[in-house]
């Protein structure tokens, strides 16, 4: 472990690994990413941030913890918001596809989800949405995580890098977007 990194931190384990991968691939494309989070909490953006020569891919984050703030900053639509909250998939996309365009890059990421201890609006501890958004098409993926909130957090991170790389593809050929 990492010093001075709690059990579950994202900048130990998989996220680290996953966010060097992604970096290359961004940059062998000539491609940037940003990032939307919500229950990571900027933790996508550190462990992007934790790779030296980040700044030549990732231009920046927004964290948008507030349900309100997923509309106002990111474009999710006021009624989905309404009727499903920001635990969903569709707001997972809204925001990876808000954020591309908020800060002009070619890739948005984006988590939200309940990290626990306790649930939110009726979604258990552990339920994750985590999406990206390319030139190329979207991808979302639901997951049901286990572990206490730190586990899920990092599990989290460890989801969304991991999906941009199938999106975006290590060889130059990402897999094909679904959205």
């Amino acid at each position: 472990m990492a010093p001075g990194a709690a059990p579950g931190d994202a900048t130990t384990g998989e996220g680290p690994v996953l966010a060097e991968r992604l970096l290359a691939a961004l940059l062998g494309r000539r491609w940037t990413v940003g990032t939307a989070e919500s229950l990571t909490g900027g933790l996508v953006s550190a462990a992007l941030v934790s790779v030296p020569g980040a700044s030549a891919v990732l231009r920046g984050g927004v964290v948008a913890y507030a349900t309100d703030l997923k509309g106002s900053v990111l474009g999710v639509p006021g009624p989905l918001l309404a009727a499903r909250g920001a635990v969903d998939p569709d707001v997972a996309h809204a925001m990876a596809a808000g954020v591309r365009r908020v800060l002009g890059t070619d890739v948005g990421l984006a988590t939200t989800g309940v990290a626990g201890p306790g649930g939110q609006d009726g979604h258990a501890p552990g339920e994750v949405h985590v999406a990206v958004s390319t030139p190329r098409g979207d991808e979302v993926r639901s997951l049901s995580l286990p572990g206490a909130r730190a586990a899920v957090r990092a599990a989290a991170v460890a989801a969304v890098l991991g999906l941009a790389l199938e999106v975006v593809g290590e060889d130059g050929h990402g897999g094909a977007p679904r959205r």
